[in-house]
């Protein structure tokens, strides 16, 4: 089999940088295009020393080029910018790949509620397969344009969907607490985000309207078999470079066990490769999955409360954005699906 033919558009940020990393390595891919207004021309070894020994320059996007020389083009991009890639790069047989957040909320009215603004390419969401292998593998294989969820969703959603497609929770009154590391907010120069600020302090932050919530909100809605759920969402900006760590919390419906409660994650995950689930009591650790492409999962079942607290930890660069991509593109090319995240 030939190889596959990559570009990354947006290769300058910490998700670019890390698809890099992973598509380096890759046995089956040629990285044939690297893009950044900001870089280019310039060697990737002058932005990134550690990929010093690859002799690829970067070079202004363009989508024609793109066309022309690759089967996929993954786009980290901020939102509002991936569709204007999208619709020609599709137009012109070109698989799409989008880490942003520009077409995982199937609703437009959703998105603008949001993202305040207008969702660019409408018509592409009901097209797009949301790209979380253990939930939506079948969809994936044959998707044109694949929408890989944001990273706090992800930490959220493998843990809950099981639970909530299984009956043995309630879709009522679910918070979710997570915490991210500062690279969750991107590579850019923002006084928030700046060492001093950031370094021996924690805190919350947009705990109304966070602009995952109606993604988190949708996915385990459609796990529940239910039009809508409302729940609260709760994230934090810890002092890591990566990780994240999540805990929710459910409302258990009658007959909810120990037991029951093992036997829907075996059902669930016991196949799946990257889905780790720990014993009762076992809680997870950033540190375990950090480089990596796993979610590790735990919960205990809390007798003094009626609740069933559950907890994730991914790496929000790699499980949480470009390791899932990745393991995207392997499944719809035919791949191992393991190459490249190992």
């Amino acid at each position: 089999m030939s190889k596959v033919r990559v570009a990354v558009v947006g290769a300058s940020g910490y998700s670019g940088e890390e698809l890099l990393r992973l598509l380096f390595r890759h046995k089956s891919c040629d990285v044939k295009i690297i893009t950044s207004r900001q870089y280019a021309d310039k060697p990737i070894g002058e932005v990134f020393p550690r990929f010093m020994e690859q002799k690829i320059k970067f070079s202004a996007p363009d989508a024609g080029k793109i066309a022309a020389e690759c089967d996929v083009a993954f786009l980290a991009l901020p939102h509002g910018l991936a569709s204007e890639f999208a619709l020609p790069l599709l137009n012109s047989g070109v698989k799409v790949i989008d880490i942003s957040a520009d077409f995982r909320i199937k609703s437009p009215e959703k998105y603008k509620q949001y993202y305040k603004e207008d969702h660019p390419a409408p018509e592409l969401l009901s097209t797009a397969v949301y790209g979380l292998p253990e939930c939506y593998r079948h969809a994936i294989k044959t998707a044109d344009l694949i929408a890989c969820p944001g990273c706090y969703p992800t930490s959220i959603i493998m843990p809950s969907a099981p639970l909530l497609a299984s009956g043995l929770v309630s879709h009522e009154e679910i918070i979710a607490s997570s915490m991210s590391g500062v690279s969750g907010a991107g590579r850019k120069v923002d006084l928030a985000y700046i060492f001093p600020e950031c370094n021996e302090s924690v805190r919350s932050y947009a705990i109304k309207g966070h602009r995952h919530l109606p993604e988190i909100e949708q996915e385990l809605a459609f796990a529940a078999g239910r039009d809508e759920i409302k729940m609260n969402f709760v994230p934090h900006l810890v002092p890591v470079n990566r990780g994240i760590n999540s805990t929710i919390f459910f409302k258990t419906a009658s007959g909810c066990t120990q037991e029951k409660v093992a036997e829907v994650y075996q059902k669930a995950y016991d196949n799946e490769f990257f889905a780790r689930v720990l014993p009762h009591g076992k809680l997870p650790d950033t540190k375990n999955v950090t480089m990596t492409n796993f979610c590790e999962m735990g919960f205990v079942l809390d007798d003094h409360t009626g609740r069933l607290i559950v907890a994730s930890a991914i790496d929000n660069l790699t499980k949480g954005a470009s390791g899932q991509a990745v393991q995207c593109m392997n499944i719809r090319f035919g791949i191992d699906e393991k190459e490249g995240l190992l």
